[in-house]
């Protein structure tokens, strides 16, 4: 295998043989997700397609903020994090709520790095396929991939049907496994039959991005009071809005809402959005005539809201399986997990001796995922349901700010930033809670 994989043309699959489009592992897109998952197993030695239906740089909707839990995943992958590399690095976050204003430096832990990054979607999503191509992964940008091959006899998928190019070619790919990385609405599952799971919450993120001061900020700013002051009576909304410079003249301001809230179908969120930077302070330069683009939205699938995560030859990571927190709505650092947990899986089922065997071994994929995050996400459930209550969530906003220790504790429990064993007195509370909570 060479160390690095040039993308594909569409002319050059078109008319190469068979074995150019084939491999040991399917990847279908190449997010956060695909591209993690597509680095390990290449580094593993696997034959890897890297299949993405845009070309890069390319536009994804996110508050383009990293906890240390992505940072972790980047170091990880040997992505040069460095100032010089272009990362803006941020200390901790900074909670504003009720007229108050609290800063939380990210804890120190053995686990993970005490500094979170900052990273425009289209290049960080670039720089992970590329890292992913030079692990030796084979990617395919403009490659839409539509239907899945499945074997009749045994149920199984063995491929995926795509369009590549411009030119549209129709072309096959064919694996003994295919991961499905191809975001919330994730066509291949649903077209396995995988369906979301309605008991499971949903989110929506809209953000767009100015030109201001402030681009330079070394703290991701959280808003929890988000407010519908347009009917006779305001109402406080269960969501949060942020502002993250970007360190390029720049900010990232947005704002991500829950489903357990009767107002959540009701309401625009765009306009919401608007009516709150019109809310902040002029000299900030959040107005429209410094908006450098659109206002953008995106679902954020959370709690495991699909399921299983691996049937027939297929696994599914990132926002595919559902994959983000449900108590901060951070989706990078989980699609890039699941997708090394996922590749860890693969190439060990892929060194066992028969057919029964690495099957045997690829259906512990989905109680791996449970025994990592699956008590966590049962309590993240818990919490949505909770802070969809408006009395509830205005009380937690008005009370909390005053307590800076359980600010700090809150700060571990949302960031799901603890070290596993060891720790201080915060951690193992925390640990206790998510390994009693039920693994759904």
């Amino acid at each position: 295998m060479s160390e690095t994989a040039p993308t594909a043309s569409a002319t050059e699959s078109a008319s190469s043989g068979i074995s150019e489009r084939s491999a040991d592992v399917i990847v279908v897109g190449a997010g956060p997700a695909g591209s993690t998952t597509a680095y390990h197993l290449a580094k593993s030695g696997l034959d890897v397609l890297l299949l993405e239906k845009t070309a890069f740089p390319r536009e994804k909707v996110c508050g383009d903020g990293l906890t240390p839990r992505a940072t972790k995943q980047l170091v990880a992958m040997g992505i040069d994090i460095s100032e010089e590399a272009g990362w803006l690095r941020n200390r901790g976050l900074r909670i504003m709520a009720g007229g108050l204003r609290l800063e939380l430096d990210w804890p120190d832990l053995a686990a993970y790095p005490n500094y979170g990054l900052v990273r425009k979607r289209d290049d960080f999503d670039d720089q992970l396929a590329r890292q992913a191509q030079k692990a030796g992964a084979r990617l395919y940008e403009r490659c839409n991939v539509g239907a899945p091959i499945v074997d009749d006899r045994t149920g199984r998928i063995t491929g995926v049907e795509a369009k590549l190019g411009e030119e549209k070619t129709p072309v096959t790919f064919h694996a003994p496994l295919v991961v499905a990385a191809d975001g919330n609405s994730t066509r291949l599952s649903l077209a396995m039959g995988l369906h979301r799971r309605e008991d499971r919450p949903m989110g929506v993120a809209v953000r767009t991005y100015f030109t201001s001061p402030r681009h330079e900020d070394d703290y991701l700013e959280s808003w929890l009071e988000l407010w519908d002051r347009r009917g006779a009576e305001d109402r406080l909304l269960p969501g949060y809005g942020w502002i993250f410079g970007m360190g390029d003249g720049t900010s990232n301001v947005g704002l991500g809402v829950l489903n357990t809230s009767s107002s959540f179908k009701e309401l625009d969120w765009r306009e919401i959005l608007k009516a709150w930077c019109a809310s902040m302070p002029e000299e900030w330069g959040y107005t429209p005539d410094n908006m450098t683009g659109p206002i953008r939205g995106a679902a954020l699938p959370m709690a495991f809201n699909r399921q299983p995560h691996y049937t027939r030859g297929l696994l599914l990571v990132g926002d595919a399986g559902g994959m983000v927190n449900p108590f901060n709505g951070e989706g990078i650092a989980y699609a890039m997990e699941s997708g090394q947990i996922a590749a860890d899986v693969i190439v060990q089922a892929q060194s066992r001796a028969t057919p029964a065997q690495r099957e045997m071994a690829l259906r512990r994929y989905p109680q791996v995922l449970k025994d990592v995050y699956g008590g966590y996400y049962t309590l993240g459930r818990a919490f949505v349901k909770l802070i969809g209550n408006p009395k509830v969530m205005k009380l937690a906003t008005e009370r909390g700010l005053t307590h800076p220790m359980l600010m700090r504790f809150t700060l571990k429990l949302l960031a799901n930033l603890t070290d596993p064993t060891g720790g201080d007195a915060m951690d193992r509370i925390i640990n206790a809670l998510t390994k009693v909570a039920p693994r759904a």
